[in-house]
């Protein structure tokens, strides 16, 4: 078994072995991993915090040993909390790290030095909120989990990782996750709102905010009004998405 560690500001994951292959979701500076198949120019790897796989290439991953995997998964982990940072090289260069990336309490497995502001085990519900509100306007990207590029699932799963809870990677795999409540009345901020297709398939989460409204992905990260129908877009007069379901998972 072979492991590795981000070194950049974040990596494609990708469905095959292929720069033209769907982009499933990406890994974030700092976030280790398994090789589950090492190719010439590729490799199969697994993130162990959401059970995600996926190819990167070779030449954007750094291989790490055993021990230095081991290590970094006996630690807490720690999470940058600023839209955007910098990890300093020893030869000066500066690489960005992005608001979520992953900070090992030892560096020097990436040979950086960073002092930007982080955070650390299970903080506040109340501050589910504050953390999404930082992505607010960040466009939409399929796979996407940074500031820059974000889907409705890497939404929920970054806000909640920056604050000590794993959260799997798509929105149906997180639909499985904690309690379910009966109505919209019941639900607190941030607890977790899901919503389906017209073939049943849930397809969609946000995060639910005070006096009925919701932060969510639909184009861009944004604000919208939720009732017991499903989201009401103000812009377009009428609802986006259908509820199927609330969940408390703190």
């Amino acid at each position: 078994m072979q492991y590795g560690i981000c070194p950049l500001s974040l990596v494609p994951l990708r469905h095959s072995p292929d720069e033209t292959s769907e982009m499933t979701s990406q890994i974030l500076f700092g976030e280790h991993f398994k090789v589950m198949e090492s190719r010439k120019y590729w490799s199969k790897i697994r993130v162990l915090a959401d059970k995600c796989e996926g190819w990167i290439p070779n030449n954007q991953l750094q291989f790490i040993t055993q021990e230095e995997f081991d290590t970094l998964e006996e630690k807490d982990p720690v999470f940058a909390s600023d839209l955007i940072g910098f990890a300093e090289r020893r030869n000066g260069i500066l690489t960005a790290v992005l608001l979520g990336s992953s900070i090992p309490q030892s560096l020097d497995c990436l040979s950086v030095h960073f002092d930007g502001n982080k955070t650390k085990g299970k903080q506040k519900k109340e501050n589910l909120i504050n953390t999404a509100l930082l992505y607010l306007n960040s466009p939409e990207l399929k796979g996407g989990k940074s500031p820059f590029g974000i889907d409705a699932s890497g939404f929920t799963q970054m806000v909640y990782k920056i604050n000590g809870y794993n959260l799997l990677r798509t929105a149906e795999q997180q639909s499985k996750q904690g309690e379910a409540l009966s109505f919209v009345e019941e639900s607190e901020p941030g607890d977790l709102a899901f919503f389906d297709d017209s073939h049943g398939v849930i397809n969609h989460v946000g995060i639910i905010m005070e006096n009925n409204y919701i932060i969510h992905v639909n184009g861009m990260v944004r604000i919208d009004r939720i009732d017991h129908t499903g989201i009401y877009n103000n812009d377009l007069r009428n609802y986006s998405h259908q509820l199927r379901v609330i969940k408390k998972i703190m």
